[in-house]
């Protein structure tokens, strides 16, 4: 029987990434297509990969038994996959060393591939464009399935946690209304920390690389319009040995991690922080810095690709009394959940509402606070019509 050629096993490798993650995906030409330029002509790391198939996660004795593969030769296949931004190779919780198959995106290859130092390449605009094509495919695909795909979407965990900032954009405190305890929070449930300095105290290995949101879309010849600084993803504890081993990102100090938060608060980014499967209660891995203009989570949601799926411990609460109706709240919201109603005065609308407190950290008259209780924010993409 013949064996598979290089083509061919680009497209098995496709398909078995493309069930990976909390978004699978048909494995379109423009998926293996991906695959073909990330991997290039290592037709064993194509095997390597055909090895996950039945499992994602696995130890160097469960790739020795599904790949067929020798100790010696997987190691060096592994690590470089991993520095292709394919596979997560660190040590679980038991300290043994763990294998780790990553998705396309959320968080696996597009975001790795373009967190670390770019050139602005030919090589890295047609791999930019190539996952513009791929999210657009996943667009038209929920847009097709949409009444059906909305249930799947609603049960889903959430795909990331708001962090309200705290602090306005001067350092200042955000005045915060104490916990309601009709919230409804579980008592066994452990509340997850309650803001970025919290996080980044907890952890011994921290690291930062670029955003890659924004850097994508610099390779699409579409600069940020907020002026954002670029380089404030944080990862922490195994993902911050990981990412700065492969050179996506590089260790820093909490006090360096403080002072880049600082100059992101300034800039009005969102700080979102992402769990193990979207579990609140596990560990924080990472923290983006978002803003408005490119973060990818924001836009497939409002280009109708993906819902909202969001959790947060905060809700903002306009006093009216306070409110001029300036509108510098409805301009930094990075979800458009407030606007000025008839009668001159900001309004927020609570579904779409992060919690993130950008509003309050901006708000000439301080007429916003921010109101805790454990919550999950869930709005579905808009629905397109065609014409």
């Amino acid at each position: 029987m013949a064996q598979p050629g290089l083509s061919e096993k680009c497209k098995r490798a496709a398909e078995i990434i493309c069930r990976l993650g909390l978004v699978p995906l048909p494995a379109t030409e423009t998926a293996v297509e991906i695959v073909s330029r990330v991997v290039g002509q290592a037709e064993e790391e194509l095997d390597l990969i055909a090895s996950f198939r039945e499992n994602p996660s696995q130890t160097l004795a469960q790739l020795v038994a599904s790949s067929g593969f020798a100790e010696g030769k997987i190691l060096p296949l592994a690590t470089s996959l991993a520095g292709k931004g394919l596979l997560f190779n660190q040590p679980g919780s038991s300290g043994v060393m763990v294998y780790r198959l990553l998705p396309f995106f959320m968080v696996g290859l597009m975001e790795y591939k373009f967190m670390g130092p770019l050139t602005g390449s030919p090589e890295e605009k047609e791999l930019a464009l190539l996952f513009e094509k791929l999210l657009s495919e996943l667009r038209d695909l929920t847009q097709a399935n949409y009444d059906s795909l909305a249930p799947v979407f609603a049960a889903a965990p959430p795909l990331d946690r708001t962090v309200c900032g705290g602090k306005t954009a001067d350092g200042k405190a955000i005045r915060i209304i104490a916990v309601d305890k009709s919230m409804g929070v579980c008592e066994e449930f452990i509340l997850p920390s309650q803001s970025v300095e919290e996080i980044i105290d907890k952890f011994d290995d921290i690291a930062v690389g670029n955003c890659f949101c924004r850097q994508r879309r610099n390779l699409l010849g579409e600069v940020c319009k907020t002026n954002a600084p670029v380089q404030n993803c944080f990862s922490f504890g195994k993902s911050a040995r990981h990412t700065s081993s492969m050179g996506f990102a590089r260790k820093i100090t909490r006090e360096e991690a403080l002072k880049i938060l600082g100059e992101a608060r300034k800039a009005g980014l969102v700080h979102k922080a992402f769990h193990p499967a979207g579990r609140p209660s596990s560990p924080e891995t990472s923290i983006c810095n978002c803003c408005k203009d490119c973060c990818d989570t924001f836009r497939i949601w409002r280009n109708g690709t993906l819902p909202m799926i969001n959790s947060t411990c905060y809700l903002a609460i306009i006093d009216p009394d306070a409110c001029t109706g300036c509108g510098t709240c409805a301009q930094w919201c990075p979800t458009d959940a407030i606007s000025i109603n008839e009668d001159g005065l900001a309004q927020r609308l609570e579904n779409a509402c992060l919690g993130c407190g950008v509003c309050a950290g901006f708000c000439p008259q301080s007429a916003i606070s921010m109101k805790q209780g454990l919550r999950r924010v869930f709005v579905m993409p808009p629905r397109l019509r065609n014409g």
